[in-house]
């Protein structure tokens, strides 16, 4: 037998952590690496956070999980302080976000259906996108390296261009039910939509009764220096997916969604085993306590602004490297010259930092949301180092 116990899917690199402290990972053989990549965006209070780990050890040792045939005073006391504090009216607990996503899908299309229009099932979507791995959220893509050899796909997308608004415009027809983008892209290259596509997708569909669907997956939860990216452009959307950081590290999911875009989810029409458990609860509301603290979003927008100036300031300094930085908040991008994949294997390996590749050749920078000023300058440091390093062996 060749195949390895593991299914081979993962290109894994030769790091092995076995431990976390705080924004460090330890391998196998005690060396420590700066997280610079919070596993894609999730560990938002870093490893080992106490208030967290705490609140997940006390609920394991109580309930971990119920059916959800009976009541959850869990998932409602949590579900109720997402309502609270943002733009939806109702939640649905998911493991994970590419099960956010299949959600918020069928929840737009459902909302057409419950308005008597069925024939109002398409989603234009964005090129470049990642909205998960499963068969409808890869046919909600149009990345080919995604959806090769898993046809026939799901049919009822379109896709434009991203931050295109006339061209999403275009696209719009008697049989759409709505936009689903993403406010920032991660995998696509940490780019930010222009406040007028934004606005502008939120105008098409308020002019034609159409379901804004938002992908905070990775630009959620408190990532830009708002609970939600979307609050930074001044628009609410009728229904959104979020996970990665929501649960900093536990398996949780979500989407959120107003009354009236809800209205076609009754009884039967979803679910999921262990969606809504006790123990993902309990990680979600330590998660909030910590986020929701007064002063913690502007700490994260300032200390991104830092980590931002403290990047703009060194990249000069390996000019025939370095491009530019884009992104808001914690949620930074490092576009390279020349290939970033490369790259963050050479940061990784040579000098124990650890960040995350992207599209357009950018390094992702997505630390915990919790990271001090010498986090800052190592970072910098490591990074600058591997840089020089980099250029002497190319």
């Amino acid at each position: 037998m060749t195949i390895t116990a593991l299914m081979p899917v993962y290109p894994r690199s030769g790091v092995r952590p076995v431990r976390g402290e705080g924004a460090y990972l330890i391998d196998e053989s005690g060396q420590r690496y700066l997280d610079f990549a919070s596993g894609i965006a999730v560990n938002i209070l870093g490893h080992g956070h106490p208030h967290l780990t705490r609140a997940i050890a006390e609920q394991a040792a109580t309930l971990m999980h119920v059916s959800n045939l009976y009541g959850s005073p869990q998932g409602e006391a949590l579900a109720q302080r997402l309502v609270d504090n943002s733009f939806a009216d109702t939640v649905f607990f998911t493991n994970s976000g590419a099960e956010a996503v299949e959600c918020a899908i069928k929840t737009a299309r459902r909302y057409h259906f419950a308005n008597g229009n069925p024939e109002r099932q398409n989603l234009i979507t964005f090129k470049n996108a990642f909205h998960g791995r499963t068969l409808g959220t890869i046919s909600a893509t149009d990345q080919p390296k995604m959806r090769e050899g898993f046809e026939p796909l799901l049919p009822g997308f379109d896709y434009a261009p991203f931050d295109d608004l006339e061209a999403a415009r275009a696209l719009v027809d008697e049989h759409t039910a709505g936009f689903l983008v993403e406010p920032i892209q991660g995998e696509g290259g940490i780019r930010a939509a222009s406040p007028e596509f934004l606005k502008g997708l939120r105008d098409i569909c308020d002019e034609h009764g159409l379901m804004l669907v938002l992908d905070e997956v990775q630009c959620g939860v408190a990532r830009t220096g708002k609970l939600y990216a979307h609050e930074h452009y001044g628009i609410t959307p009728d229904i959104l997916a979020t996970a990665k950081g929501i649960g900093g590290g536990f398996p949780l999911g979500a989407c959120l969604a107003t009354e009236e875009a809800a209205k076609g989810m009754v009884f039967g029409t979803h679910g999921s085993t262990y969606g809504g458990n006790p123990l993902a609860m309990a990680a979600g509301q330590a998660v909030l306590d910590v986020i929701l603290a007064p002063g913690f979003m502007e700490q994260v927008e300032a200390t991104g602004n830092r980590l931002r100036a403290a990047l703009e300031q060194m990249m000069p300094n390996h000019d025939q490297l370095f491009d530019s930085v884009r992104g808001k908040g914690l949620m930074l991008g490092v576009k390279l010259k020349s290939d970033s994949r490369a790259f963050v294997a050479h940061a990784r390996d040579n000098h124990g930092l650890l960040t995350v590749a992207a599209g357009e050749n950018v390094v992702r920078v997505l630390p915990p949301l919790n990271i001090e000023e010498y986090h800052i300058n190592e970072f910098i440091e490591k990074l600058s180092a591997a840089a020089a390093s980099y250029e002497l062996s190319t």
